[in-house]
């Protein structure tokens, strides 16, 4: 982009978001953008703040819990103080990175939305909503995506549940039953909260303005990260182990990619939620474009938003 300006990265204190927002600062003078790095406030936040400040870059730290829309809300004004007063250059992107995925569909937000889609969609829908008006074009907002959205081959060979869509209020609400759902329902939830993104990235670009494009990233499996922290012990160990092989996604060579579809030129021409799996644009499968889906979860999202607005 012919003007960095500021990017704001969401869930900036690990993994993929940490090395994307690390990336960012160690940018080259004059192509190293401003950071909001918007997380749960506490020493990650400040040490990785410190890391990119230590790298050139200006930097501002977010306290923001995304399990809370008020918290959420309130972010979206401090960005906006921000810009308003100068405080930071023009806001030319939003990667929206920070994800979870619940071991318990029963588990609810404060807000009582069910964990996985408030935290993975809900959060960003609201936060986005809020600062569509605050870009400066050209600007990108980058969703980030995931191949669990359907039954790819390897999800067939490892037995994995894709996407059971339903209604997008009825996503919203968590399991009810004395015995937890287990790992299955947490993939469910997980693949229909990845499934909503790539919805949503095709509404938002028919309401987003002018100059604002709008993309998915996705960064391939990447086993062994701090998304599965809530799975059994034993999950999370062999998922470490598998972070080992050799080819597998890490961080480390994620985040420079994702960096470079917020920024780089090679990148511009993203929009109408075009779908980038590690460093080629792909075309998704046919369940991932369906307009009256996507019209009902813009409204469904709206009604959720406002049900909790104080």
């Amino acid at each position: 982009m012919t003007e960095t300006g500021t990017v704001l990265i969401t869930g900036p204190t690990r993994n993929l978001g940490r090395a994307t927002a690390l990336a960012l600062a160690a940018r080259p003078e004059g192509q190293r953008p401003d950071l909001l790095l918007l997380g749960r406030a506490g020493r990650d936040l400040t040490e990785v703040a410190e890391e990119a400040r230590a790298r050139g870059a200006r930097v501002r730290e977010i306290g923001c819990d995304l399990a809370d829309l008020a918290d959420v809300r309130a972010a979206a004004t401090t960005v906006r103080e921000l810009l308003t007063a100068g405080a930071v250059r023009p806001l030319h992107a939003l990667i929206a990175n920070a994800g979870t995925m619940s071991a318990d569909t029963r588990q609810a937000t404060r807000d009582g939305y069910e964990t996985t889609f408030a935290v993975n969609y809900l959060a960003h829908a609201q936060l986005i909503g809020d600062l569509l008006d605050a870009f400066t074009a050209p600007a990108r907002v980058v969703l980030l995506g995931s191949n669990t959205y359907h039954a790819n081959f390897w999800r067939r060979i490892l037995n994995v549940a894709e996407a059971d869509w339903a209604d997008p209020l009825d996503l919203a609400r968590p399991a009810i039953g004395a015995h937890a759902p287990g790992m299955t329902a947490s993939g469910v939830a997980y693949s229909n909260a990845k499934l909503a993104i790539l919805y949503y990235a095709h509404e938002l670009q028919r309401h987003a303005g002018p100059g604002i494009n709008v993309s998915v990233f996705e960064p391939g499996w990447m086993p062994g990260t701090a998304l599965g922290r809530g799975a059994p012990a034993p999950v999370q160990a062999i998922g470490r182990v598998l972070g080992r092989i050799p080819g597998v996604s890490t961080p480390q060579r994620s985040g420079p990619l994702l960096a470079s579809v917020a920024l780089d030129d090679t990148w511009a021409h993203l929009r109408d939620g075009a779908f980038v799996v590690k460093t080629r644009l792909t075309e998704v499968q046919p369940v991932a474009h369906d307009r009256d889906r996507e019209r009902r979860l813009w409204e469904a999202t709206a009604e959720l938003l406002e049900r909790v607005r104080a």
